[in-house]
């Protein structure tokens, strides 16, 4: 069944916490009146939601925060965090409001909350809206990391005005509708373990197991399992990010999903030329969230976890789940790189030419998204390769030991180029394709969000007459700047 706006079942278990975990607190709407920017068919299909919905004259009025959903019970979620490895006591939902949840036919529960609609009392001085440029770039890239088959927030809309943010310079608002199963963070945790509100504490863990993790209620120690549960989905998730060349840039502990989502996409970057060390967030001066620092980043953020919840577990059990982590990581990766090179299984020498191939990337600034993805085309069997390397003899010598190994484990070519072109996008969602995106939606031009969206929807395809957007970026483009205000 698919529902319209008023038919959409509508609750707020969240909100029936007590008042410690939030701020009620209503969404301020755009001054000027609001106009949809763009309409996610594939997001409204998680709420079943009739798609006709969005040519509802008052659905952009509605996602922007007036009126409200029919039932809507709005709050602003209450948590603190580790921000650039400093505890910040109080932080919360500062620009972001969640309406409700919703459960669709399939039992799935998803919130739904508006991000940028104004400021609430965790807004620490800001005006608690957000720019169109961020929200477009949210907006995709949610998008695009599910569609690798990415754990994510999704994004079912966009809405808009002409009322001016300041930033860096003067940009035009919009809101996004944000969607997960839950919001609730790291940080969610931290702020009641250092205020000694140990009951507090119980009661939101409590909430997350009894909600989102119900198979863990009988466990024996059902809040060591929780944080064994979400260690392993996080290590699951670092691993995913690595593969696929995606750097997060602000791993607070506030940025991090109790349901190992990725979640708040500020300054990211996929990776474009292969450089271990990438930072993507300019304002990251000391590259504490480089790429190549994600996995002890989320070791990390696991511990601040970890420690909260002290009151709650035994010490040595909650350092042994975290022991466990960089074995979890790295077997969730190494069989990821794997199958990117065309194998069923990792084993020492797969994991051997994996690290030679990336020093020879590294050495020789090869695209990464589109290395992989030639190396799973028969076609270039009659082409080079090697010219895309410094030492064009060394990756001659590597691909014949690569050719060796794949024909001792695999039976046909078809089976290895089935698994390498399911395991390598052909298309990410690049910084210069998002500003393209972006600076058309300045002039009021949102056809390049749309082609977008459609084409990061399914990103291991070949979409031929799209090719292009497959290209590395050009010169005009290699020196975008991304910050923690994109």
């Amino acid at each position: 069944m698919k529902h319209s706006l008023h038919s959409l079942p509508f609750s707020n278990s969240f909100a029936s916490l007590p008042d410690a975990f939030y701020a009620r607190v209503q969404p301020t709407s755009l001054d000027e009146p609001a106009r949809l920017i763009h309409f996610n068919n594939a997001a409204a299909e998680l709420l079943d939601l009739d798609p006709a919905v969005a040519n509802d004259t008052a659905f952009a009025d509605i996602f922007s925060g007036r009126p409200l959903l029919p039932a809507a019970d709005p709050i602003a979620m209450l948590y603190a965090g580790h921000q650039f490895g400093h505890y910040v006591h109080q932080l919360g939902d500062g620009r972001a409001i969640m309406l409700g949840e919703t459960t669709n036919s399939r039992g799935e529960k998803w919130e739904i909350q508006l991000k940028g609609c104004g400021q609430t009392p965790y807004s620490r001085d800001g005006d608690g809206r957000a720019v169109l440029r961020s929200t477009i770039r949210e907006y995709l890239c949610s998008e695009a990391m599910h569609g690798l088959g990415i754990p994510t927030t999704r994004a079912l809309c966009i809405t808009g005005s002409t009322d001016e943010v300041y930033r860096e310079q003067i940009e035009t608002a919009a809101i996004l509708t944000r969607l997960a199963p839950s919001h609730v963070r790291f940080g969610s945790f931290e702020v009641f373990f250092y205020r000694n509100q140990h009951d507090e504490l119980r009661t939101l863990a409590d909430y997350v197991i009894r909600h989102h993790y119900p198979e863990l209620l009988d466990a024996p120690q059902p809040y060591i399992a929780l944080l064994q549960t979400v260690a392993d989905r996080t290590a699951a998730l670092m691993a995913q990010w690595q593969a696929v060349g995606f750097a997060h840039g602000v791993m607070n502990t506030d940025n991090m999903s109790i349901l190992g989502l990725t979640l708040d996409y500020g300054p990211f970057g996929f990776m474009e030329y292969w450089d271990p060390g990438f930072i993507c967030n300019h304002s990251d001066h000391h590259g504490l969230y480089a790429f190549d620092r994600q996995p002890q980043r989320g070791l990390f953020n696991l511990s601040c976890l970890a420690q909260s919840l002290l009151p709650l577990i035994d010490v040595d059990a909650a350092k042994a789940t975290l022991d466990g982590f960089q074995a979890t990581y790295t077997r969730n990766y190494e069989q990821r790189m794997a199958e990117k090179l065309g194998f069923a299984q990792s084993d020492e020498i797969v994991v051997a030419l994996t690290n030679e191939l990336l020093a020879q990337m590294a050495e020789s600034h090869t695209d990464y998204t589109n290395l992989f993805r030639a190396l799973g085309d028969i076609e270039h069997e009659t082409q080079t390769l090697a010219d895309l390397f410094i030492d064009r003899e060394r990756f001659r010598r590597w691909q014949g030991d690569y050719r060796q190994h794949l024909q001792r484990h695999t039976q046909t070519d078809t089976a290895w180029m089935v698994r390498m072109k399911r395991s390598n996008p052909k298309y990410i969602l690049r910084n210069y394709l998002a500003q393209v995106a972006i600076e058309k939606a300045s002039q009021q031009d949102y056809s390049e969000i749309d082609r977008l969206l459609k084409l990061l929807q399914s990103p291991f395809d070949e979409h031929p007459q799209l090719a292009v957007y497959a290209n590395p970026a050009p010169e005009w483009a290699k020196h975008i700047q991304v910050s923690c205000s994109s």
